[in-house]
């Protein structure tokens, strides 16, 4: 049984390391574990394998896989994994959710103090060496106190569970919609309203946190009809991919004063260009998407990937199966 590791990444830290692989090799004998850092010789490689762990695949890639069972991405998001031949397949497909889940959600929380404080502005005046005490004090909106304020939240799938859990218990007022609300409740969330609702949660939420995923009705799900409905003083915040977000909308938001901020990790094109407007924004803080980066990040992918195998061995389910009809 082949498995077949195929990731190739710019950033050093989204490439699978050796002791990973070697690991794998060690704990299972029965498989023929087959690393890749390059997409030279896919065609060949990928013809036999009936495992695949990768960020992404082609629809040809997929073709050309013959006995091809289970697919694990190790990142949460797997729109890219959305061409037809896939997802009408009964290949399996799962993702890294559960392993960047809390760390996204700690992310989000220290996001949301940034906010809170201003420490986007303190930054910007440390850098020209003001004492801008005064100047922060007059922003808008005003340094304020999460205590009290009321988070509205966009996908409660791994990201958006732990995020509610952290916020519930800094005392803020949590609101969620979800697709399915009959689902039932979510820890952590006073009241989880219909996607149909989203308009109400905007203008209820002091901060809104973006956690959903990419599919066909959430590209560019917040444009400049539903910033309208945010509060003047609220924040936005996307965790969850740029495309969720019309950035040239956001960007005349903001310095229109519209909305109190925004602080994105994820952006439609990444890198973000150096000629991007949205660097000089004022009320916007950036993170170059490192809000799943943490040094015991293939601790925890190898943890949940093992399981899988194990149980994929064992004929069991699998955890973190993805929905390829839903996009998640």
């Amino acid at each position: 049984m082949r498995l077949l590791i195929l990731l190739h990444h710019r950033f050093e830290l989204w490439t699978v390391p050796a002791w990973f692989v070697e690991k794998l090799r060690r704990e299972f004998p029965q498989l023929e574990v087959v690393r890749r850092d390059n997409y030279d010789t896919v065609a060949a490689d990928i013809r036999d394998a009936e495992i695949v762990f990768t960020l992404s695949l082609k629809p040809e890639q997929f073709k050309a896989a013959r006995n091809l069972k289970w697919i694990h991405c190790p990142a949460a998001a797997v729109h890219q994994f959305s061409f037809p031949e896939l997802t009408n397949s009964d290949v399996i497909l799962t993702n890294g959710r559960d392993v960047h889940g809390p760390v996204v959600a700690e992310h989000v929380m220290a996001l949301i103090f940034a906010m809170a404080k201003n420490f986007h502005l303190a930054g910007r005046y440390q850098q020209k060496h003001v004492w801008g005490q005064e100047q922060i004090w007059y922003s808008h909106p005003h340094p304020r106190q999460i205590a009290g304020a009321t988070l509205g939240l966009v996908g409660v799938g791994s990201i958006g569970r732990a995020v509610a859990k952290h916020a519930s218990a800094l005392g803020m007022r949590v609101i969620a919609v979800r697709e399915h609300p009959e689902k039932g409740s979510v820890e952590g969330v006073t009241q989880v309203l219909p996607t149909s609702q989203l308009d109400s949660l905007l203008a209820q939420s002091d901060y809104v946190v973006l956690a959903a995923p990419v599919t066909g009705d959430t590209t560019h799900l917040i444009d400049a009809d539903r910033l309208a409905k945010m509060r003047p003083d609220s924040c936005l915040i996307n965790v969850g991919r740029g495309q969720l977000v019309d950035e040239a909308a956001l960007a005349h938001a903001l310095l229109d004063k519209k909305i109190g901020g925004a602080a994105l990790d994820v952006f439609e094109k990444e890198p973000l260009p150096a000629e991007c407007p949205l660097w000089d924004i004022e009320n916007l803080l950036i993170t170059p998407h490192t809000a799943g980066l943490e040094e015991k990040l293939w601790e925890r992918q190898y943890a949940l990937f093992s399981e899988n195998l194990r149980r994929y061995l064992a004929h069991q389910l699998l955890l973190a199966v993805v929905n390829k009809q839903k996009g998640y």
